[in-house]
């Protein structure tokens, strides 16, 4: 009998992980969320609601709402791309951490 190399855990960890995230429109733009901002905006900018296409996203200061508000049409595209499909239509950005995670 021939035995098989053995996987790496990654793999069976990912795939675990996989079945285990929640399937909710958050969910899927929280896991991709710096990848498509990027780390600078990741930094002092977090997704904390998504209904009816319309992402919440909470900022540390007011100007980093004002300034992806204006970038809001193509991170909605970026998210898009990201997630494989059109789940989040416009952004609602606000100041506030009491929904959000801690910021520093």
């Amino acid at each position: 009998m021939r035995r098989l190399a053995p996987r790496p855990l990654s793999l069976a960890l990912h795939a675990l992980t996989a079945k285990l995230e929640p399937a909710s429109d958050l969910a899927a733009v929280q896991a991709a969320w710096e990848g498509v901002v990027g780390p600078a905006i990741a930094a002092h900018a977090a997704p904390v609601g998504a209904r009816s296409g319309v992402l919440e996203v909470v900022c540390d200061e007011a100007v980093w709402a004002a300034e992806l508000e204006l970038m809001g049409p193509d991170l909605v595209d970026r998210l898009e791309q990201a997630m494989g499909r059109r789940a989040i239509t416009s952004l609602r950005c606000r100041t506030g951490l009491e929904k959000g995670p801690r910021i520093s």
